[in-house]
């Protein structure tokens, strides 16, 4: 990384552990929610902008990871923070157990096979049998975490700081797994794969590994959602959550580490927008922003500021 890079990452922490400070709780949780939708997209952009596999049913794996926390901390009594880790296992081995039938499906096909995913995971939830763990359609609340050790922050800063330290240590991870030999094995079977098997890549293992390594991270951000929110219901995490995710990644930019943030201040941010400008038609503008970016931003808000970064650089 570059001496100009870690000023800027540098600068970006400094004005992210200074926004909780100067905002109000409700916008700190806010803020928090971009986190978690951060690291979700990063997840999910592993999956279809390094692999190139499609998937429309990730709010599964997000609705998962929300309710193993749910479940740990209001069956088992778990410690909230041991229960994100735990999350984020019990999806690696769900994403990488239906990553290997996926393995026959490829476009369309693996796309309408997660769609049928994220549209039977509520139904899944309200299941009769299941009720007493996961509450039915009544869900589970949860109560929020506060500060340990005396720490001076209120319930909604604690949980940003939180969410803030996760989210850097997934994101230093993503970075370290797609700059090298995983990542550019990833990129060669999304393009080229008949290519990439013949010098010797793996392309069955590599593309389960990056559904079981998507689903991680998209359990990781289930579980911090479903703390910061205090709640879980099986109607929260519809087949809506996996579309909103998908647009995400395209706002934001694929097969980019920064564009999952853009992305999840778009998803966070910008229905509220719409919702100000018109309270007869929220989504008609919502769609009307999300067409304005993907026809002025065809590579991604990342794609665009890497361009306006090499205009700069190079006059």
């Amino acid at each position: 990384m570059s001496k100009r890079n870690l000023l800027v990452l540098a600068a970006v922490l400094v004005i992210a552990c200074a926004l909780p400070f100067l905002v109000s709780n409700y916008r700190t949780f806010q803020l928090t929610l971009v986190l978690v939708y951060a690291i979700a997209l990063l997840g999910l952009n592993i999956l279809t902008g390094y692999s190139g596999q499609i998937s429309l049913g990730h709010g599964a794996f997000y609705a998962l990871g929300a309710y193993v926390t749910a479940i740990l901390m209001d069956k088992a009594g778990v410690p909230y923070w041991a229960t994100v880790p735990a999350a984020g296992v019990v999806c690696f081995v769900a994403g990488f157990l239906f990553g290997l039938p996926a393995l026959r499906l490829e476009g369309l096909y693996l796309a309408l096979a997660t769609f049928a995913l994220g549209v039977a995971m509520p139904q899944l939830l309200k299941y009769h049998h299941l009720e007493k763990w996961t509450g039915g359609v009544q869900g589970i609340v949860i109560p929020k975490p506060d500060a340990p050790f005396g720490i001076p922050l209120n319930s909604d800063r604690w949980l940003y700081f939180f969410t803030l330290a996760v989210a850097l240590l997934m994101f230093a991870l993503a970075w370290n797994l797609l700059r090298g030999r995983v990542g550019r094995a990833l990129v060669a079977i999304r393009d080229q794969h008949i290519a990439a098997e013949a010098m010797g890549v793996n392309g069955a293992l590599y593309k389960s590994a990056a559904f079981g390594v998507s689903a991680m991270y998209t359990g990781v951000a289930g579980a911090l959602g479903a703390i910061a929110v205090q709640f879980v219901a099986p109607d929260s995490f519809n087949i809506f959550l996996s579309i909103t995710l998908l647009v995400g990644i395209v706002v934001g930019g694929l097969a980019s580490i920064s564009g999952a943030l853009y992305g999840a201040l778009f998803i966070q941010f910008v229905p509220n927008i719409a919702d100000e400008i018109s309270k007869a038609a929220p989504w008609a503008i919502f769609g009307v922003f999300m067409i304005g970016f993907v026809y002025l931003m065809p590579t991604g808000v990342a794609g665009a500021v890497r361009l306006l970064s090499r205009r700069r650089r190079s006059q």
